[in-house]
């Protein structure tokens, strides 16, 4: 009889609920549901409807009962570094925030006047970002101190939702690490850490590895939903599931993570907290198995979102990628990563802003402005990858795009062409797929991480884009 293990991607724009087995030496995934998702503002706070989100969990595994397919386990998974704060009697306290909120200004030199940012950076591997779970603490504590007063409990987005199932609470390793307060040497939250900055100590559960158990749906879970199962941790922290899904091609790879955020790097069996890292603003995120991913964040299809959505939907995204392309030769470019871009009024106008302040032709129509953003991050990526291979002493021979980006043909070109080496891109459900590997190794469906990679490159589509010479990248 074929087992079915359940992933639930929850992403900071959709979620979908994914089905998959092994059918003959292949993965095969079946989406049985897919829903909205995004920040709501709520008296000019970004936050997060939790109540919303579990709510389509449950519809989702409502749909895999109709469909008399049965999950052996199931597992959450989502962005990194939200959170939420729970009193001694599991309620919910303050607001659920969203990171683009912009309450953590000015938090970062709170933190610093507790412990500078060379030291922080040295102490955790962690590279800063004004959304790091730091800052949102640091925030809690100068805006709203009486909420960690009473705090019992801090619970990352997954494990959250998966204390909702099975009333049990477990934190788990590779989302924590993102938070800036977990020791890469110990991996597990720098307690010491935690009390210079005066954050509670006992609200940090220990962290646990993909793979652990978390337990059975609670009773009521199970009547409601139709089926009882076992939940247990996958590799929490979307991205660090998407790089378990990083298909085996041989060779030295790159990745690069594409979705909303891009994620390029490197795996690593160390933590990298040198100067020159936090310089070039890399960071050391904890993986599967202890791996740590060694990566840059990048701005990614945020951007190109953006702009869709300001045009009410008009075009699809394939739509766009053929207008940049018709429109190559617009010559402005902007740095993807400038903060101007992280959560702007109308990301149009911001683009025209940022071309004007530097002294560049601003684009005028939707094509040129997808051109601006494409061109853009293709050369972002291609500079991350000299960075990478400064850093590390290695050189890497190709560069693998999972995620929703492995499906931009024209991004993916633009990336082999100005990183110089060969693309490899997909698959396009790679958190999913990573997400389902972490529950079919657990249960002896695949051996370890190896064979589980060598699964993926058989069971799915991979597209390949080789650098084109200069005269024929018109």
């Amino acid at each position: 009889m074929r087992e079915y293990y359940l992933a639930v991607d929850i992403g900071a724009s959709s979620g979908r609920h994914m089905l998959g087995c092994m059918q003959d030496g292949r993965i095969r995934l079946e989406e049985v549901y897919r829903f909205e998702n995004g920040m709501k503002n709520r008296e000019g706070k970004l936050l997060w409807d939790a109540e919303h989100l579990f709510a389509e969990i449950k519809n989702g595994m409502k749909k895999c009962a109709k469909q008399g397919k049965i999950p052996v386990s199931m597992s959450v998974d989502t962005w990194a570094v939200d959170y939420v704060l729970l009193d001694g009697s599991d309620n919910v306290l303050g607001d659920i925030y969203g990171y683009r909120d912009s309450r953590t200004v000015g938090m970062d030199q709170k933190v610093y006047e507790v412990i500078p940012e060379r030291e922080l950076y040295a102490r955790t591997g962690i590279q800063k970002q004004m959304f790091n779970t730091i800052y949102q603490l640091m925030a809690v504590r100068q805006q709203t101190p009486e909420l960690l007063d009473a705090a019992e409990t801090f619970l990352m987005l997954p494990d959250y939702f998966q204390f909702l199932l099975t009333g049990v609470k477990v934190s788990e390793y590779t989302n924590a690490t993102t938070t800036q307060l977990v020791s890469p040497e110990e991996k597990q939250w720098d307690r010491e850490l935690i009390a210079r900055l005066g954050y509670p100590d006992k609200m940090f559960l220990p962290l646990h590895m993909p793979g652990t158990t978390v337990g059975r749906l609670k009773p009521e879970i199970r009547e409601e939903v139709g089926f009882d199962c076992e939940v247990a941790l996958c590799a929490s922290h979307d991205t660090a599931s998407a790089v378990m899904a990083v298909p085996e091609a041989g060779g030295t790879p790159l990745y690069i993570s594409s979705g909303t955020w891009s994620l390029m790097g490197v795996e690593s069996e160390t933590a990298h907290c040198d100067e020159r890292s936090r310089l070039a603003n890399f960071t050391s995120e904890g993986g599967y198995e202890y791996r740590f991913r060694y990566l840059k964040n990048i701005m990614g299809l945020w951007m190109i979102q953006s702009v869709r959505r300001e045009t009410g939907d008009r075009y699809s995204f394939a739509q766009l990628c053929e207008m940049a392309e018709e429109n190559r030769s617009f010559p402005s470019r902007v740095d993807v990563n400038d903060d101007c871009f992280l959560s702007p009024e109308s990301m149009t106008e911001e683009i025209r802003a940022y071309c004007r302040r530097s002294g560049q032709p601003q684009p005028e129509t939707v094509g040129e402005t997808a051109a601006v953003v494409y061109r853009s991050l293709a050369e972002c990526y291609g500079m991350a990858a000299k960075e990478l291979e400064a850093n590390t002493g290695k050189v890497y021979d190709s560069i693998r795009i999972i995620g929703g980006g492995s499906h931009a043909a024209y991004l993916n070109q633009l990336t082999a062409d100005a990183a110089g080496k060969t693309v490899y891109a997909g698959p396009g459900e790679a958190t999913a797929v990573g997400n389902l590997l972490a529950q079919m190794i657990k249960h002896c469906e695949l051996r370890d991480l190896a064979e589980a990679r060598n699964c993926v490159m058989r069971s799915f589509e991979i597209a390949t884009y080789r650098p084109r010479r200069e005269k024929e990248d018109v």
